[in-house]
């Protein structure tokens, strides 16, 4: 490479000096350079200061042409030439020198070589960038199939960026509502929905890699838990976790969409058509701590609450007023509402 380097440049110095940076960060590499040497070969080479920048592993690391370390930092010239630790994020590596034509040929070769050498030492010793991983497609169906091969799904996972090599890296799989699967880093901080609010979503349990089709699994599930909410008939949230809903998941495994109902689901869904506040009302004494807090709910008096049930316990069949017949009602409410979700 040196040879090919002098002959190059007798011929075209740019195309000889280009080659030769090539060279130097291969030998970093080789060499298992650390980050301050890779930043000083670029200072060194490039003949001006060069400063690494990455936020979300905490580094900051500036070097003086001259080799020495000097860390004070400023804003980045808006013309410097720079570039980024991955394709298409924000700039990480600089070249402190104004060129208003861009950079040069050699000014391009050691920012990207150098660039990539600090790209695979952050990854070796600082694990990847925090954050939400990849969303290919093809891969994310691939890490949540539970039939493909354990390697195929290791390979797709680490293409995707999740760190396969920690035991203790977690993971879960989300479920939003006509969208595609998701996998997403789990907290701190806890995983926020993946989605605007409006839109429902579930969200698996934090496991590792190899279990992210249970996840899958669960996610799926927790999905038919939600609710877009609004009038007449508020349901659950629109984003809700597996974790959280304990037992009452069984009810998935047993109530299955479009099937016959159960007769309570067809005595609420009776009493529902008999007045247009029926099914909010219920909703209220099944979800909040008391009949008063019900009222509240749905801004209405205490007796008009008491008159609405008096009338819902005739059509229903049951009384609502006692811990029993409640408890009757939510599983009523949640079957009713997995029956229609898909």
């Amino acid at each position: 490479m040196k040879e090919l380097a002098g002959r190059l440049a007798a011929v075209d110095p740019d195309a000889g000096a280009a080659v030769a940076v090539i060279a130097y960060f291969d030998r970093l590499a080789e060499t298992r350079a650390g980050l301050e040497a890779l930043v000083r070969g670029a200072a060194v080479l490039a003949g001006c200061p060069a400063r690494l920048v990455d936020e979300e592993r905490r580094v900051r690391l500036r070097v003086e042409p001259d080799g020495r370390r000097l860390d004070a930092m400023g804003t980045p010239g808006p013309d410097w030439p720079c570039a980024p630790l991955l394709p298409g994020g924000p700039p990480a590596l600089w070249l402190e020198r104004a060129g208003a034509d861009g950079p040069s040929v050699v000014d391009a070769v050691i920012l990207e070589r150098a660039s990539a050498a600090v790209r695979s030492v952050l990854d070796r010793t600082r694990g990847r960038a925090p954050g939400p991983p990849s969303d290919d497609p093809a891969l994310v169906e691939t890490v949540l199939d539970a039939d493909a091969p354990l390697p195929a799904r290791l390979h797709a996972a680490r293409r995707l960026g999740l760190d396969t090599a920690d035991p203790a890296a977690r993971f879960r799989a989300v479920a939003v509502a006509g969208g595609p699967p998701r996998v997403v880093t789990d907290g701190p901080p806890p995983v926020p929905p993946p989605r605007p609010s409006a839109e429902r979503a579930g969200v698996g349990p934090a496991v590792a890699v190899a279990d992210l089709p249970r996840s899958w699994s669960a996610a799926r599930t927790a999905l038919r838990f939600t609710s877009a909410g609004g009038a007449p008939e508020p349901g659950g949230p629109p984003v809700v976790r597996a974790d959280e809903l304990g037992g009452v998941a069984l009810l998935a495994e047993l109530v299955v969409p479009g099937a016959e109902p159960a007769p309570d689901v067809r005595a609420v869904q009776a009493a529902a058509a008999d007045a247009p506040w029926m099914l909010r009302t219920l909703h209220a004494v099944a979800s909040t701590a008391s009949l008063r807090a019900a009222a509240a709910d749905i801004n209405v008096h205490h007796s008009t609450l008491q008159d609405r049930l008096t009338h819902a316990e005739h059509l229903l069949g049951w009384s609502v007023r006692t811990p029993q017949g409640r408890f009757r009602l939510q599983l009523a409410l949640t079957m009713r509402h997995l029956m229609e979700s898909q």
